[in-house]
């Protein structure tokens, strides 16, 4: 082939009837729902509150506009990687293609604290608003089965609370993995309209609570910092790293890539499309949140309904459609980090990395139903027992570290393969790629040390499954650009 041709990413015969077990049946706009609800849902619903109140105060707006950078940088990547590279998997199928098995496997480990954790992460934030729409009812669940039996951010911290485990978080976990079991285009259709209801009172929430902004409640805008990732520029960057978990719809968009009808096409509209949507949204309900309360008081479980509460008996008829919002919003996000989740896997044990049985499809629903299932219950385990914090630092750095292999990942194969055919070109790589690397990597040195342990920690368990099982099973690098 002559240098002037393009070259394309090709598989063995064997490997593409293989890969052509699950059904395309997704179009551009049940991949753009997809990204919507993974991303619309803790970030407006809970971390934004979290984040304001002990990293950034107003400033959190910043910190929106920090963490979508980095997001925007890395999704011009991801998208490239798509259009040449129509399989599941997402990073961890772009870093097999780029940089080997070891890489590979490193990545997907990764995404797997992503995926899963945040699953477990979302369905915490998702008890706290059922919780409250429940007392709204008039309905009082026992203490010891609505919290996490523990609690402490840092390693010192942590604590017994004398909860048993958190039962609402584990019965969501439990219901959506056994829709996701059942097929993915009745899951992606329900998935449709549980987006189409929570952004509805998203916008709802934002027009009403704008002429209830008032600039008292954003003076200081930058409060004076207090100590290290406590306000201030340190709190700015701080809570950038915190929100990022918030953004990781539209990597979810790219697991889809074996069921889209038209990858190559359909996988970077719904990226950009998903995260150009939600990004504006997090804005203005970021504003409304901070401007009509004393964002001190917004390290609440429900921070959109606490608000809206706080403006007045006016507004009261808002808070349990506020409430019914963030329960359907958080359950979406629960639904498609389960689904990015057990289609990692599927790549993965088709792959060798992990045993083969998680890579066999249902006879009749034609999903991955050994993986969904194991991933459904390990994230029931963690949402069980662990507090919302936690979880959301450790998928806040797992994101982060993909995110930066991505953008490297770009970078390499326009060396190693300048010729290869790209439907979408990442514009400006050799800005955008960088400059997604520094903004992501920065957003992960902003991270707590304890969140820095728990990732060493698990790098250390993917490691010994990797060189027990994983290297030895592991099928070179299958793709090839000829």
């Amino acid at each position: 082939m002559s240098a002037g041709d393009q070259s394309e990413f090709t598989q063995p015969d064997a490997e593409i009837a293989e890969a052509h077990e699950l059904h395309r049946v997704l179009g551009p706009v049940h991949l753009t729902m997809i990204g919507i609800g993974c991303i619309i849902g803790a970030g407006i619903f809970v971390i934004t509150g979290t984040a304001a109140a002990q990293h950034a105060g107003p400033a959190v707006l910043i910190s929106f506009v920090i963490a979508a950078l980095g997001c925007l940088f890395a999704g011009l990547c991801y998208a490239e990687f798509a259009s040449m590279i129509p399989e599941s998997g997402s990073a961890y199928t772009y870093a097999y293609a780029t940089m080997g098995r070891f890489m590979a496997w490193f990545i997907g480990w990764n995404l797997v604290l992503e995926y899963m954790v945040s699953a477990s992460t979302v369905a915490v934030g998702w008890a706290g608003y059922f919780s409250s729409f429940l007392s709204d009812l008039g309905i009082h669940l026992p203490d010891q089965f609505m919290n996490a039996p523990l609690a402490g951010k840092e390693l010192g911290d942590m604590h017994l609370t004398g909860a048993l485990f958190n039962f609402p978080a584990v019965a969501l976990i439990l219901l959506l993995t056994a829709f996701l079991v059942v097929g993915v285009k009745q899951s992606a259709t329900f998935n449709g309209a549980m987006v189409l209801l929570k952004t509805g009172i998203v916008i709802i929430v934002i027009a009403v609570g704008l002429p209830y902004v008032h600039s008292e409640h954003l003076t200081p805008f930058i409060p004076l910092n207090e100590a290290p990732g406590r306000f201030g520029w340190s709190g700015i960057f701080t809570a950038s790293g915190v929100i990022f978990f918030s953004y990781i719809g539209f990597d979810s968009v790219s697991v889809a890539a074996q069921e889209a009808k038209n990858p190559q096409r359909d996988i970077p509209i719904g990226i950009l499309a998903s995260l150009g949507i939600c990004t504006v949204l997090y804005m203005l309900m970021a504003l409304v949140l901070v401007g009509v309360t004393d964002w001190r008081l917004l390290d609440v479980p429900n921070p959109v309904s606490f608000a809206i509460g706080k403006i007045g008996p006016s507004l009261s008829w808002l808070v349990p459609l506020v409430n019914i919002g963030a329960i359907v919003g958080l359950a979406s996000v629960v639904f498609v980090s389960l689904y990015g989740q057990s289609r990692v896997f599927f790549s993965m044990a088709r792959d060798g990395f992990i045993w083969k049985m998680f890579c066999n499809v249902h006879p009749r629903f034609r999903t991955p139903h050994l993986g969904t299932i194991l991933i459904g219950a390990f994230a029931a385990v963690l949402a069980a027992i662990f507090p919302l914090d936690i979880l959301a630092d450790l998928v806040s750095i797992g994101t982060l570290m993909a995110f930066v292999a991505v953008c490297i990942g770009i970078m390499m194969l326009r060396l190693s393969a300048p010729n290869a055919a790209r439907p979408f070109k990442t514009p400006l790589v050799w800005v955008v790629a960088p400059l997604g690397v520094l903004i992501c990597g920065f957003m992960m040195i902003s991270l707590g040390t304890g969140t820095w342990i728990r990732l060493v920690v698990w790098t250390i368990v993917g490691l010994f499954i990797y060189f027990l099982y994983g290297q030895k099973h592991a099928a070179p690098s299958k793709w090839k650009v000829r």
